[in-house]
């Protein structure tokens, strides 16, 4: 399950970048996933609840999105989804072929292998210099 080391990563991350704010609460975190990563989609979203025990993230939810593969061929000039190959003894999973759809050429992938955070939905503490009290803002980070 190697979900739980690549949620983990990006735990690190998050709270290594949160620790630069005045972090209250921590709402939502938005990742893209790519389908050539064959993360789970159930078992990262176990592992996020896991791993986020104790941290400012705790209780925050944990959306992910998908990135769908694109190839491009440089010989005929493709550039689209993968053929995919799917067979019953796979279950639900299906195999994407890393060759052009079109004239069956090398392609390079042009999306589909990214597992990075989008954004995240925070709220921060600040003061307001006349009066001293706390406002909290809401406040969303895009990577």
């Amino acid at each position: 399950m190697h979900e739980v080391s690549v949620v983990s990563s990006l735990v690190d991350a998050i709270i290594s970048e949160l620790s630069k704010y005045k972090v209250l609460k921590v709402n939502s975190v938005t990742a893209v996933v790519g389908d050539l990563t064959n993360l789970g989609e159930e078992q990262m979203a176990f592992a996020y609840e896991i791993v986020t025990r104790g941290t400012i993230l705790e209780g925050s939810e944990f959306i992910i999105e998908h990135e769908p593969i694109v190839l491009s061929c440089s010989s005929c000039g493709f550039e689209g989804p993968a053929k995919v190959l799917s067979d019953p003894d796979f279950g639900s999973h299906s195999i994407p072929v890393l060759a052009c759809p079109e004239c069956g050429g090398a392609v390079k992938v042009v999306k589909g292998q990214t597992c990075a955070v989008r954004c995240m939905d925070i709220e921060e503490e600040t003061r307001c210099s006349s009066t001293g009290t706390r406002r909290l803002p809401r406040r969303s980070f895009k990577a």
